[in-house]
């Protein structure tokens, strides 16, 4: 006779049933605690990540802003001391510290006028900037209009470009004697250097920036019958913009600087007749402060239509 085993089922008692109650019921409170330590470990390391994020952000910052300044400060500072250096060997250049003193003086009373030939260094520089807003206006006048004619139309090009490639490498203070002459008086001559010097600049970029328009425009521009005003304006324009604007800002710095030479020659009022005047007096002081004025004027000039120009490029 075979007899078949039937497996025992393990049914827990009544009392172990009540102590595996127990064990759980007491294990709950330490698996909490325990949640609750990873979450604030958790919280903790977050914290720290974030703090570290911060602090590493603040470093790269900080870097950034140190190789921004730390070298112009650097420069500045070597020539700061090569200047006193030069100082000590020429007596007769006065140091960083005489200038900055004579310049203090200069800035406290900008716009005294004494008379047509003893006014403040205020009132010169802006005698200067209208000349050269009068000769720069008058250039841009005719000199971006004439650089729309040249480069639309290949026979004016190439009728007025030899000329152009002839006077553009001529001295401004050459064409002087010729505004002396023509003009009879030192403004309005002074006034024809700045023109002479201005223009080129703008009719050559506006030239290059009318050629190197897409074909295509102006083919698109006659299947729509547009008129040459409207390719001007509609085509042309917007697309040699950028190129016109970096004649201009050529043209403005070209024209400041002939202005001081123009001034030197032509006398009146100007910083260029101002430095020239404190040269006879030989109050080098002045002098210098004079050429640092410039510079400060120039490079607000310069970089003020370089924003322009980067405000409309369309370069990607």
């Amino acid at each position: 006779m075979s007899v078949s085993a039937k497996p025992l089922a393990s049914t827990p008692t009544p009392a172990l049933a009540s102590l595996n109650a127990q064990e759980s019921h007491a294990l709950r409170p330490l698996a909490q605690d325990a949640s609750e330590e990873a979450e604030r470990r958790a919280a903790v390391r977050a914290r720290e990540a974030l703090s570290e994020n911060k602090r590493a952000a603040r470093r790269d910052a900080l870097a950034r802003v140190l190789a921004a300044v730390a070298p112009p400060l650097l420069g500045a500072a070597v020539f700061l001391i090569v200047w006193q250096l030069v100082s000590l060997q020429v007596p007769a250049i006065p140091g960083p510290a005489a200038t900055w003193a004579s310049a203090y003086a200069l800035f406290a009373h900008p716009f005294y006028s004494n008379g047509p030939n003893d006014q403040g260094i205020g009132w010169n520089v802006l005698a200067s900037l209208w000349r050269v807003a009068i000769g720069f206006g008058l250039a841009a006048l005719v000199g971006i209009p004439s650089g729309f004619i040249l480069g639309r139309f290949s026979f004016i090009n190439a009728m007025i470009s030899p000329l152009i490639s002839l006077l553009r490498p001529v001295s401004p203070l050459a064409w002087l004697p010729l505004g002396l002459l023509l003009f009879k008086h030192a403004e309005p001559a002074a006034i024809w250097a700045i023109f002479i010097c201005s223009i080129w600049p703008m009719i050559v970029n506006t030239a290059v920036g009318v050629t190197r328009v897409p074909q295509d425009y102006l083919n698109v521009a006659r299947v729509l019958a547009l008129s040459e005003w409207k390719i001007a304006t509609k085509v042309l324009f917007p697309a040699v913009l950028p190129y016109m604007l970096t004649g201009v800002r050529l043209s403005i710095g070209t024209a400041w600087l002939v202005i001081v030479a123009a001034e030197m020659l032509t006398g009146g009022t100007g910083i260029g007749f101002w430095v020239w005047d404190e040269w006879n007096n030989l109050n080098v002081a002045h002098i210098l402060v004079a050429i640092f004025v410039i510079g400060v004027v120039g490079l607000i000039l310069e970089q003020s239509l370089m924003l322009l120009a980067r405000r409309f490029s369309y370069d990607s």
